[in-house]
């Protein structure tokens, strides 16, 4: 546990001292900012929509963290701590924390720039935040999972990571609309942004982190196979 702690921090740092890192970071900052800037909204709807708007920055981020390694050292890392799978489990760890800041971000900014009004507003304020908060955390696992699939060590080029990245948001949103024919087949992003903006029961709230988290499950499960041979 140990080992696998001092590589989790490693790699952070690693991320934080690239400047590649801050990217994201800022172009949801501007992404929101003209998102906000249209006029005000209720913090559900808000929030419903940032979540949406954060997910492939969400995405960019656990890819820069898995890619800022080279990849020697990465095998190294994987010799020195004994294990692939543990060196693999620190990797998606490392990555999945990267989304804290941008989903304080997400959740603060909205309040800062004037974007939030309670007129109309559905539900209580306080239900309002923690369903929002709801709404960006759930959307992690899944992009974890797509930043993974779009990392170095999968897609081997920048150009078929992008290009995963690109085509994993865009299926979310087409197969998550409404009427979707196959709506299992990516997380769901939509159905979440739906459910928020009128105020997610907690019964939605179950199932849809369920269906977020068993996705998730499901396309990180290829990604370790995958590891496997592509170290």
């Amino acid at each position: 546990m140990t080992e696998m702690t001092a590589l989790i921090r490693m790699r952070l740092i690693a991320y934080l001292r690239t400047q590649v890192a801050f990217a994201p970071l800022l172009a949801a900052l501007v992404v929101l900012g003209i998102f906000y800037g249209g006029g005000q909204a209720n913090p559900t709807e808000a929030y419903g929509m940032s979540a949406v708007v954060l997910f492939p920055v969400l995405a960019w981020q656990v890819k820069i963290l898995l890619d800022v390694e080279p990849d020697v050292q990465r095998r190294i890392a994987a010799t020195a701590i004994g294990s692939r799978a543990k060196e693999v489990v620190a990797g998606l760890v490392a990555a999945a924390l990267t989304a804290a800041p941008t989903i304080l971000a997400g959740m603060v900014l909205p309040w800062l720039v004037g974007g939030i009004t309670m007129r109309k507003s559905p539900v209580a304020l306080e239900a309002a935040v923690l369903s929002g908060l709801w709404a960006h955390v759930i959307a992690v696992p899944g992009a974890l999972a797509l930043g993974a699939l779009a990392s170095r060590a999968i897609s081997r080029t920048a150009g078929n990571g992008v290009a995963i990245l690109v085509t994993g948001f865009v299926f979310a949103i087409v197969l998550g609309l409404k009427e979707s024919p196959a709506p299992w087949l990516v997380p769901p992003l939509m159905p979440v942004s739906r459910a928020v903006i009128p105020g997610a029961s907690p019964a939605q709230v179950a199932a849809l982190s369920v269906w977020a988290i068993a996705w998730a499950a499901a396309v990180l499960f290829g990604y370790t196979r995958l590891r496997r041979t592509r170290p």
